[in-house]
């Protein structure tokens, strides 16, 4: 700790800035005293980057404060010279409010962050339709209580929450099939899979050898895998070796299969992996990285003026495997794609180190495929890379073909498939246009490629536009997701929401128009659209979706049966207005297995068991069956009743369990 950290008063909200500006001051004396500059560091600088990176850096830290009065004048699109132009509005943006009865044209699936679930909205109304829990438990839907749910959760770890970030849709031939979405838990390293048949996740990997599952996305065109970037760098096996040599730590990306939902194979690499894409060929997946210090703290991961982007050649890779060049660690091949690494020599390495400027923060590939885009994060640019050229050129360096200058913090870039990419400022707090083909011919740091800009409250971090993740983009409207929301909402105490904003992008040359504000419950990270027509969800269940796992319990088939000495099965049918037995009887001390089937077929009618006394809490929606065991520890009466409004006689729906006293 240095001696401004320590003598800095914590109670002073002026010396804590201050703290945080000496921080990055002994950072920089650090990168400024001890970094040898040579022609190709100085090729490597942040590209067209007019303040120096002290400057820069400074900015970011008042960048809270100032970002309270961005946009007070209401939002300033700007013209193609870049220059902010006051924003009219246009009578040729459609009504993004959809009328009472009408439906959305799109599916949003956003992640929830520290809630582990995911948000579906509907686009254009940004109307909430549902929550799908994930990694977290949740009462509505009794996702954690049934006997299946509960398994699953806790055979991926038993954890108590996750941090859910980036949800990813299942495509076929580059497009979304409406199947599947992928999502993962930075928190505790795992990836989850939700069935869009019933908008419920069926499940979820807690991948081995790794910490923070971080960037996840398909395996783009065919959904082959679901990768995932291991960001916290552990030594391999994290067993206790190793503890305090980072110089052994490692970070994995991992391939899972979509279909089993097991883990085939991991990479190490060199630094700290962050996010990852595909290119739409299914050859390469390029990952942002930070950290090739390969340091634990702060100053030591701030050293260095650039970083490395892995390209992982995954076919490449896949034949590692096969010819047995890997380590076995905890059941999963390891294949070493370190720059070291064996691999990485001859004519076809399995990853290829991209230099790029400090820290950037994410990848995205267009929707043609043929480049990925890099922003800066800490450099005012964005790096494109050329996609084919990776398995063309020696120098992996000569597949970046452009890096536009666009604005102060950029962190996340979108399409619209006109030409045109979008991306987020993080300090500026604005969404910027830009013409991509311009970007590559321009000179590096040119600002000519920037068409327009426009503020956004405050400070965004993901972007996103209406299907810009496949190869066929819709190209009407953008959501930016602001991590702050300051000024925009009634106060609600010291936590504030988040906010979410639609904006108008149309097609073509038209500019962007800021059309609405959503607060957000903190913190959603990312999102991601599909056509309404792509996805249909079933509106009860099919019970041969379920057949030789579950019973289908009718009002015949009710009863009790014991299955041991201090065991029983409980079955029984649940309509509206009565369950299939009004009471049954166990003894005290009887592991009781309640299965229960909603026996209507009509839309919308639900029905709860809750026995709140056990923790027992079902929602069972029509044709579905749902198991739940617990143990009848204590003699007594127990109501059980239904938690879904479903009648007119809601309120005299009942059950009764007697448990008697074991004599």
């Amino acid at each position: 700790m240095s001696d401004s950290t320590s003598s800095a008063d914590s109670t002073d909200p002026e010396r804590v800035v201050e703290e945080y500006e000496n921080q990055l001051e002994d950072v920089l004396a650090d990168v400024e005293e001890t970094t040898p500059r040579t022609d190709d560091d100085l090729s490597l600088e942040l590209a067209g980057l007019q303040l120096d990176r002290r400057d820069f850096l400074k900015a970011g830290a008042v960048a809270g404060a100032m970002t309270g009065l961005a946009g007070c004048a209401g939002s300033l699109p700007t013209g193609g010279d870049g220059s902010n132009a006051a924003n009219t509005g246009s009578d040729d943006v459609p009504e993004h409010r959809v009328p009472p009865g009408e439906h959305d044209e799109y599916y949003g699936f956003w992640s929830g962050g520290h809630s582990g679930e995911i948000r579906v909205l509907g686009i254009p109304s940004m109307r909430e339709l549902t929550r799908i829990p994930v990694f977290n438990t949740e009462g509505a839907r009794g996702y954690g209580y049934d006997d299946q749910t509960d398994e699953m959760l806790e055979e991926a770890g038993d954890y108590t929450w996750g941090d859910n970030h980036h949800p990813n849709l299942s495509e076929t031939d580059g497009k979304y099939d409406g199947e599947y979405l992928y999502v993962n838990d930075k928190a505790n390293g795992r990836i989850a899979r939700v069935n869009l048949k019933y908008f419920e996740t069926d499940a979820i990997t807690d991948v081995p050898n790794v910490q923070a599952v971080h960037g996840t996305c398909v395996l783009s065109p065919d959904t082959k895998y679901i990768l995932g970037n291991g960001e916290f760098r552990t030594p391999l096996p994290n067993d206790g070796r190793d503890l305090d040599n980072p110089e052994n730590y490692t970070s994995l990306l991992s391939a899972v299969d979509p279909e089993s939902m097991e883990t085939k194979w991991q990479v190490k690499v060199d630094g700290n992996l962050d996010i990852i894409d595909s290119g739409k060929e299914g050859r390469w997946a390029i990952s942002s990285a930070y950290n090739s210090e390969e340091a634990v703290e702060i100053e030591g991961m701030s050293h260095d003026d650039r970083d490395y982007v892995k390209a992982f050649d995954i076919p490449a890779i896949e034949q590692a495997v096969e010819r047995g060049k890997y380590e076995e660690v905890n059941g999963v091949p390891i294949v070493d794609g370190t720059q070291s690494s064996t691999l990485n020599k001859g004519d076809r390495p399995i990853v290829r180190y991209v230099p790029t400027p400090k820290s950037p923060h994410c990848v995205e590939v267009e929707p043609n495929g043929d480049y990925a885009m890099i922003a800066g994060k800490l450099s005012p640019t964005v790096t494109i890379l050329d996609i084919d050229k990776l398995g063309e050129v020696s120098d992996p360096a000569d597949a970046v073909v452009g890096r536009p200058k666009v604005g102060l913090g950029p962190l996340h870039t979108t399409f619209d498939g006109n030409g045109h990419a979008y991306t987020s400022l993080f300090i500026d707090s604005q969404a910027v246009k830009w013409d991509i083909e311009k970007a590559v011919e321009a000179e590096e740091g040119s600002t000519d490629p920037v068409i327009e800009k426009i503020d956004v409250h405050y400070n965004p971090g993901h972007i996103q536009a209406v299907k810009a993740m496949t190869t066929d983009p819709d190209g009407e409207w953008l959501i930016s997701l602001n991590k702050l929301s300051k000024d925009r909402f009634l106060p609600v105490g010291p936590i504030h929401p988040d906010n979410d904003q639609l904006i108008h992008i149309g097609q073509g040359e038209k500019e962007m128009e800021l059309v609405a504000d959503h607060p957000a419950y903190p913190e959603p990270h990312d999102c991601v659209f599909a056509d309404a027509e792509t996805i249909s969800p079933a509106t009860t269940w099919d019970k041969e979706d379920y057949a030789g796992e579950k019973p289908f319990v009718t009002e015949k088939d009710s009863g009790v049966e014991r299955t041991g000495e201090q065991s029983v099965h409980v079955k029984s049918s649940v309509k509206r207005s009565e369950y299939g037995m009004s009471e049954f009887t166990v003894k005290e001390g009887d592991e009781v297995t309640l299965t229960v089937t909603n026996i209507e077929d009509v839309r919308d009618v639900i029905h709860g068991v809750a026995i709140p006394e056990h923790d027992v809490n079902l929602a069972i929606a029509p044709q579905d069956t749902r198991e739940v065991t617990f143990t009848a520890d204590e003699p007594g009466v127990y109501w059980i009743y239904c938690t879904y409004f479903c009648s007119a006689l809601h309120l005299e729906m009942r059950s009764r369990m007697l448990v008697e006293p074991r004599e």
